[in-house]
């Protein structure tokens, strides 16, 4: 019986139908970059101080400059390790008294200025900056800054919830419909998150964001592999991941263009609505409806995309059916990913991987730190190296598989985290460099979990594979900033000896899991059990039951 991959190599593996489709879907995946890092531009934190009407009326009648009304009226930094409260804590003092002079007003009230009592803000904030964010808007600082904390938590809550449970519904009612309705709830509840009067409401649309769009990214994942052709498949899956590497890039520009939150999180929302269109330009996946015994329909999809690519399907190919092992419409389940061995383990270890692939990605950049004080080239220049990452992928992926490279990675980014325990401040251009191998090993390791994860479950397992297992890259999300930041409180490099270990045992479990390289997708669970075996032929199978029933008849 032919399957999809034998009509796609008569058809047209990527021509112009598979072409449009990709290029569609990789808009999708730069359109999530909002989404996943967003919060770096909507809800970024500038300087502040106390805001105190007496204050302004006193630099407006001496006419101060900003530096003098700073060095005469806000207290300056604390003790070590404690808060600034400069930032959240003014001093107690009746700025409206007319006694208070021009130079230096605070110096007939105390000698030191340390012995004026302090107080915090009671008529809120004033904050450095032209733009606005959340946390500007809903005064977010202080003993408010734990709201912005829930704020990117509730996004990672969604990630996994909806990665999970959405997966699970495009497994069972189809990739198409699922797409569509994260779409359509992704546009709707952006919009409403842009003109929330609360903060309240921006928190609930956010999570509803959150529940729906990294669902919708990865069923675009699970769509644009199924599409195409065997040898097309690991060079979408990379660029479709680079397709989120450029909206990074893009976020940039209009973040710059646009430094009001509200703007910002319309203007990035805005795609959405369009992608609603998808409707009339993608059909449904005829690996899922073959999966799902609704061959005909898989039949039509294959005609549509024939027609599209402009070449005949031969009459010997319009026979599609499925596998003889499949009986019966498979409804996916949970336990299908660790009812058999084989898949259990290709689970466990996929779902360490997703998980560490989060923790180093994140923590290395919360760690590092920015270089400067420009967020937006300090967004952009890192961005920048995901681009190496993915050439590298490109040029090895084919030559040397996937796994080696993939366990590389994770081992390269293992130890440039123990060598930079170890080098010295002084050396900061050997830390940078050190660092920037480090992101460049965990990129490359979390763009090949996400082409290696879709290659190594059969088709009606596969989307609720891809996105149970990713889900630990959510909880990756919640946990790391208490790895690095409390671990940094007992030794600032112990967060890079915690990233080591678990690079370099991502690494090491990588080489247990086996080669996709040249291999077609599975089709059912006992294909994926064998996957370190070699596949046999169907017709050799038919031949050698033949012959088998012929023995007995001589």
């Amino acid at each position: 019986m032919p399957t999809v991959d034998d009509i796609l190599e008569h058809i047209g593996e990527f021509n112009f139908f598979q072409k449009q489709t990709f290029f569609l879907l990789a808009l999708l995946s730069a359109a999530f970059t909002p989404i996943y890092v967003g919060i770096v531009f909507l809800a970024f934190t500038p300087d502040h101080r106390c805001l105190s009407p007496g204050v302004a009326e006193l630099s407006r009648r001496c006419g101060w400059s900003l530096a003098e009304e700073l060095n005469y009226t806000v207290p300056g930094p604390g003790a070590a390790g404690e808060t600034f409260p400069d930032q959240c804590h003014g001093y107690e003092v009746d700025w409206n008294q007319s006694g208070l002079s021009c130079v230096d007003p605070l110096a007939g009230l105390a000698a030191n200025r340390s012995h004026l009592p302090l107080g915090p803000c009671r008529h809120g904030w004033v904050y450095d900056t032209p733009g606005s964010s959340i946390v500007t808007e809903f005064n977010l600082v202080c003993a408010n800054s734990w709201m912005l904390d829930l704020f990117q938590s509730a996004v990672n809550v969604g990630f996994f919830i909806g990665s999970v449970g959405i997966g699970y519904l495009a497994d069972r009612f189809g990739r198409k419909l699922c797409l569509l309705v994260t779409i359509l709830i992704n546009a709707a509840s952006g919009v409403l998150m842009a003109v929330s009067p609360n903060y309240t409401w921006v928190l609930i649309f956010r999570l509803i964001q959150g529940l729906v769009s990294k669902a919708g990214w990865l069923i675009g994942y699970i769509l644009i592999t199924e599409f195409v052709g065997l040898s097309y498949r690991r060079t979408v899956g990379i660029v479709y991941q680079v397709a989120f590497t450029v909206g990074l890039l893009v976020l940039t520009g209009v973040a710059y263009v646009l430094p009001h939150w509200r703007w910002l999180q319309l203007t990035v929302t805005l795609p959405n609505v369009c992608f609603v269109l998808y409707y009339w330009c993608i059909p449904e996946s005829p690996r899922w409806l073959i999966a799902q015994n609704k061959s005909a329909k898989a039949m039509r999809v294959m005609k549509y995309i024939a027609k599209k690519n402009g070449k005949p399907l031969p009459a010997s190919l319009q026979s599609l059916r499925p596998d003889e092992e499949v009986d019966e419409k498979l409804n996916p389940s949970f336990l299908d990913l660790v009812r058999t061995p084989q898949i259990r383990k290709h689970t466990l270890i996929l779902m360490y991987n997703w998980f560490t692939s989060s923790v180093l990605y994140q923590g290395l950049i919360m760690h590092m730190g920015l270089a400067g004080s420009n967020i937006y080239l300090d967004f952009f220049y890192s961005a920048l190296v995901e681009f190496p990452a993915a050439l590298l992928i490109i040029l090895t992926i084919d030559r040397i598989g996937r796994r080696s490279p993939w366990a590389a990675s994770n081992m390269v980014a293992g130890a440039a985290c123990l060598a930079s325990v170890f080098i010295p401040n002084g050396l900061h251009w050997l830390r940078v460099i050190v660092a920037c191998l480090g992101r460049m090993g965990i990129t490359m390791a979390f763009e090949m979990v996400c082409l290696v994860n879709a290659e190594l479950y059969p088709t009606f397992i596969r989307n609720l594979g891809v996105l149970v297992c990713s889900s630990m890259c959510d909880i990756g999300g919640i946990v790391t900033p208490f790895l690095v930041y409390r671990l940094t409180d007992v030794w600032h490099e112990l967060p890079l000896v915690v990233f080591a270990v678990i690079g370099l045992v991502a690494g090491g479990l990588v080489l247990l899991l086996p080669e996709t390289k040249g291999k077609a997708l599975p089709e059912t669970i006992d294909e994926a059990e064998n996957m370190q075996r070699p596949r046999k032929n169907k017709e050799k199978m038919i031949y050698l039951q033949v012959k088998k029933l012929d023995i007995p008849l001589n």
